[in-house]
């Protein structure tokens, strides 16, 4: 019997024993850094010459591994081991299927510590951060699960005399995951086992930023049962492999969370028919935003500053749901900024790998120069209220960074930085926090802190998000609880850990039989 779909509990480390348990996970994923990793195709490991070297981002002499590397030669070989795989992994039930993806769930639930300690390397995310993770590509596994039993029933549809109707899914066939580093077990595993649940072999290509991490889901799902070439595992240099999986006659859909930029291009190549090509691709795309967390004049406003540190903040602010604009009514602007500023002082940044820190390093060089340019450009734009400090000394640190007075079309209140910087602007009323609050390309995520009852009904419907919040942060969804994806330039919605997530990766069919 399935029980039912709960959220995984995150780790509590303020309980003496789980800050020592991670502890040692860390040690002993340490213990093991700097390994090879190869491709996996067809179930088979695959050794290139030509490697990705993933290091740590708060210490760049620190090697978590090397990936191997695969050509279009690769992708080839890739595609026609899901081709095979497809003609039985889409005969499998349902509750087959998803009998996989529990056995997963129950693996990482195992090595939980263990695969949070690894992104606390890798990715260099603060512990609680790395936790939350790892309980998200469990709730992932758990929900997919359930939700593809259920699509395996059918709907219901209605039927005339002497006549019987059908309605039910098939799977698609073979496609590429393409997930990002940000939430490097977690959109991985999401992006990888919705389609593969679904019936539909799956070519992962990880964020060559985080490749470890990415093969840890590989194996867990080796060992969770999962038949050889229904998943395949190639990491690859994105200007060499990158459009060749995208173009390919035989990829089905492209499952994509990244930039704005590889977003769009990839929905503009996907849309190209080649020849042999007997099909249109699906594009499910999750591509960023500029996330506002709106404060009215009647709010608790200790709420609303540790709303925005948090949202702001948390993981270094490399959340494409991260809080980046704080849009403040003209009669509390003052005493929030204030607030805010206070709160910020309580975030440390170092090493997760070595300490439970508020905050680590971003991810790479080029990320860090592009924030420390960004924080350059809120200098001449606003006025710098605290922090701005960078130091790539040894990593790439980038300290909590809060702007004041910025125009609502200035750099800094439109483009996503994706690191921890947040712009502050004032509205004279709740008309002009809302004009404000949409006049982003974007729509992902967004928070408004109020009292007023009559002003968060207008904010339900007029505020322009895919996940909005009241009286809390913008980030921190929960796979079940809310469905997660944002519209405009932020994506096609496609509402991750929901209940329609699936149907992009099926075909409904209607059969008819006249008696």
């Amino acid at each position: 019997m399935v029980l039912p779909y709960a959220h995984e509990t995150e780790t509590d480390f303020s309980d003496k024993q789980n800050y020592a348990d991670y502890e040692a996970a860390l040690r002993k994923v340490e213990s093991q850094l700097g390994q090879d990793y190869p491709l996996v195709i067809g179930g088979e490991r695959v050794y290139t010459d030509n490697k990705l070297t993933s290091v740590n981002p708060a210490n760049t002499e620190q090697v978590i591994g090397r990936a191997s590397m695969a050509t279009k030669e690769h992708v080839e070989q890739a595609m026609e081991s899901a081709k095979e795989a497809f003609k039985t992994w889409k005969k499998w039930t349902p509750e087959e299927r998803a009998e996989v993806l529990f056995k997963a769930a129950a693996i990482s639930r195992r090595h939980k510590h263990e695969l949070s300690a690894l992104m606390s390397f890798e990715a260099n995310k603060p512990w609680g951060q790395a936790d939350g993770d790892t309980a998200e590509a469990i709730d992932f596994m758990e929900y997919y699960g359930r939700q593809m039993v259920r699509l395996g029933q059918g709907r219901e549809v209605n039927d005339r005399t002497d006549e019987n109707n059908t309605f039910f899914y098939q799977p698609i066939g073979p496609g590429v995951a393409i997930p990002p580093w940000n939430f490097a077990y977690a959109i991985v595993t999401g992006t990888t086992v919705a389609p593969i649940v679904a019936g539909n072999p799956v070519l992962m290509k990880p964020s060559e930023n985080t490749p470890v991490i990415a093969y840890q889901l590989i194996r867990i799902l080796e060992e969770a049962g999962l038949p050889k070439g229904v998943v395949n595992f190639i990491p690859g240099d994105p200007a060499e492999i990158g459009d060749y999986l995208v173009d390919h006659i035989d990829t089905q859909f492209i499952n994509f969370t990244g930039s704005r930029a590889t977003g769009t291009r990839i929905y503009e190549r996907a849309a190209v028919v080649h020849e042999g090509q007997a099909h249109l691709k699906r594009v499910v795309a999750e591509m960023g935003g500029k996330d506002t967390i709106v404060v009215d004049n009647d709010a608790d406003l200790d709420l609303a500053a540790q709303s925005i540190v948090d949202s702001t903040f948390g993981f270094q602010g490399q959340k494409c749901s991260a809080c980046s604009r704080a849009i403040v009514h003209q009669d509390v602007y003052d005493e929030v900024l204030a607030k805010t500023a206070e709160k910020a002082k309580s975030y440390t940044v170092g090493n997760p790998g070595e300490e439970n820190v508020g905050m680590g390093a971003v991810v790479n060089q080029k990320q860090f120069d592009r924030i420390k340019d960004y924080i350059e450009i809120g200098k001449q734009e606003g006025e710098l209220v605290f922090g701005g400090e960078t130091d790539d000394s040894k990593g790439y640190h980038v300290y909590p960074t809060i702007f004041k007075d910025l125009d609502p079309q200035s750099r800094i209140m439109q483009e996503e930085i994706f690191g921890p910087v947040v712009g502050f602007t004032r509205a004279k009323d709740f008309d002009e926090l809302m004009d404000i609050a949409n006049n982003t390309d974007y729509a992902l995520t967004g928070a408004v802190i109020s009292k007023n009852r009559a002003h968060l009904n207008r904010a339900r419907y007029e505020f322009e998000v895919g996940n909005l919040y009241f009286n809390r942060g913008c980030t921190g969804s929960i796979v079940g609880y809310q469905p997660f994806g944002g519209y405009k330039m932020s994506g096609t919605n496609a509402k991750a850990g929901g209940p329609d997530y699936l149907l992009n990766f099926l075909n409904p069919k209607t059969v008819t039989e006249t008696w």
